[in-house]
């Protein structure tokens, strides 16, 4: 039985996890790839813009933050010789704002964008994307969102915890690097404290493996977990971690204070 049979969650992104090496046969590279979480302060606490992507595309059906692939022209070309990190991570921030603005109709500065994690999945045939993960904070000039019915199908004003708790209901579907990110979001508040809480901290880096549990679940590790190195999900010890039952999604933490 490969990882992919059996019962999992419908929201498991990470499909069949057969090899542990990014250049083993069959295993596609990342997609360079940027997403934006809009931060605004509505009455019942911080609330984030999610949109909907259209079932018949990548991610289709799934609540996601606006973003999508660093294209060619989000790499510019300037003054100096930045290295190749910083090069990157400018690209992200173009690529964030410029989808945002083609999703969701908003036009945002990306020297307000805060990074705050990176996401690789792991290896494996599927299309992978390696995103960085982006805050920022609305305005008034915010509050007009327009989608184009066509790759955005609907879009929300929500708090974090309001999302986490339809996806348990399974009203809504949210792939694991969103629910991450909704879990650790909806711990602060105002929105100002979230941003400031990402700057006061070095951007988290998710490199992803998936293996199954002998109790039949799919578990996504991080750095950290005591079975991250031998990709053991049943060695005891410290855990970072998704558990991604049937029934629902489970974070496990107990490396570090988020």
């Amino acid at each position: 039985m490969t990882q992919k049979e059996g019962d999992q969650h419908k929201n498991d992104m990470y499909g069949n996890i057969e090899g542990r090496d990014e250049s083993a046969p069959g295993v596609l590279p990342p997609i360079p790839s940027a997403t934006v979480v809009l931060l605004r302060d509505g009455d019942d606490g911080v609330e984030v813009l999610m949109l909907k992507k259209n079932s018949k595309i990548t991610f289709g059906g799934m609540w996601v933050f606006p973003g999508g692939k660093i294209d060619a022209g989000d790499h510019a070309s300037g003054p100096g010789e930045p290295t190749e990190d910083n090069a990157l991570e400018a690209a992200a921030r173009s690529a964030a704002a410029r989808e945002a603005e083609e999703e969701a109709g908003i036009k945002l500065s990306a020297n307000d964008f805060v990074w705050f994690a990176h996401w690789t999945p792991p290896p494996g045939p599927q299309k992978r994307f390696a995103t960085w993960f982006f805050a920022a904070p609305a305005n008034d000039a915010h509050d007009e969102i327009t989608i184009d019915d066509g790759e955005i199908k609907d879009h929300a004003w929500i708090t974090p915890a309001a999302a986490l708790e339809r996806h348990r209901l399974g009203e809504i579907d949210l792939v694991p690097p969103t629910w991450v990110t909704l879990y650790h979001l909806s711990r602060y508040s105002p929105a100002s404290e979230v941003l400031k809480h990402f700057e006061g901290q070095a951007a988290k880096i998710y490199s992803t493996r998936v293996v199954k549990a002998e109790d039949g679940n799919r578990v996504a590790m991080w750095s950290g977990d005591a079975g991250y190195e031998d990709w053991n999900a049943d060695v005891s010890g410290e855990r970072h971690r998704l558990v991604m039952a049937k029934d629902g999604f489970e974070f496990q933490n107990s490396i570090e204070v988020y």
